[in-house]
């Protein structure tokens, strides 16, 4: 797939579709595979809009609004390590970055 990223990912799969071996077991494969990317997709997103929305209450400097966002937040973050989102490292690190600017902001 490395030249075709010039398409969007429904034209890709119909391309899969097409070139695929014709059995019913690849074109149900290609469905769930689509279906399973529509769902990682919103998760991903999820996550990187929680992400941010600490981010930004951090950087506003606001401390109750960062302290009431810790628990939706690391739980989006241990939720998508679960799933296979991200790493259990990554998201280790994620809490851990986020628990210290955190403490920084609540310490000031």
């Amino acid at each position: 797939m490395a030249g075709w990223s010039h398409l969007t990912r429904a034209s890709r799969c119909d391309i899969l579709r097409i070139r695929m071996a014709n059995t019913v077991t690849a074109l149900k494969r290609v469905r769930i595979t689509e279906r399973r990317t529509a769902v990682n997709q919103t998760r991903k997103t999820r996550l990187r809009h929680g992400i941010r929305k600490m981010r930004r209450l951090l950087e506003a400097k606001d401390a109750k609004g960062a302290t009431a966002a810790v628990p939706t937040t690391f739980s989006l973050i241990d939720r998508a390590a679960k799933w296979g989102i991200i790493k259990k490292n990554t998201a280790a690190r994620y809490k851990s970055r986020l628990t210290i600017r955190l403490r920084k902001l609540a310490a000031a």
